[in-house]
């Protein structure tokens, strides 16, 4: 075997070893997400484009979930109208994006109360260290990672996102 040939299989190997590899970006090619709807009783959050559901999830929440999140510790996942503020590809979970939480009405709540509203609350994946269940987030809602993975490819910063109890 001539040095040209043994260099195009190896070059074909690197290239099947690479397309091997499991990518967390994934693509997405449907209808717009126009509203994220997250429903903390039923454990549950639905994509919808136009008020057509396309996809639903089931969730995990914060450790102590029945509640409006009023305070930061609170372990509570806020309540309401936000919006995806941006998507985060280095999070500490696997992929994340943000919420616009607090608001302006969460902070003043807060601040009549002398405390803190929290933030950083994030659609998010598992942590990378191990795999949690049971509602065990901070205030966060929490998807599979494979499931983080296609919500991450198809809601973009902006998409609002409604909250209810």
């Amino acid at each position: 075997m001539t040095a040209f040939f043994r260099a195009i299989l190896l070059t074909f190997a690197m290239l099947g070893l690479v397309s091997c590899g499991h990518s967390k970006f994934r693509t997405y090619n449907g209808p717009e997400i126009t509203l994220v709807e997250v429903h903390k009783a039923d454990r549950k959050m639905y994509l919808l484009h136009n008020g057509t559901i396309l996809h639903s999830y089931d969730i995990e929440l914060g450790g102590a979930p029945v509640g409006k999140k009023q305070f930061e510790g609170d372990k509570k996942t806020p309540e309401g109208a936000y919006f995806i503020t941006h998507r985060n590809p280095n999070s500490t979970y696997h992929l994340s994006l943000g919420i616009s939480y607090p608001n302006d009405d969460d902070i003043a709540f807060a601040k009549a109360a002398g405390k803190k509203p929290g933030d950083n609350i994030f659609i998010h994946g598992q942590p990378g260290w191990t795999k949690v269940r049971g509602d065990w987030t901070v205030g966060c809602i929490a998807l599979t990672d494979r499931q983080m993975e296609d919500v991450y490819a198809m809601v973009k910063p902006g998409t609002p996102i409604n909250i209810f109890p």
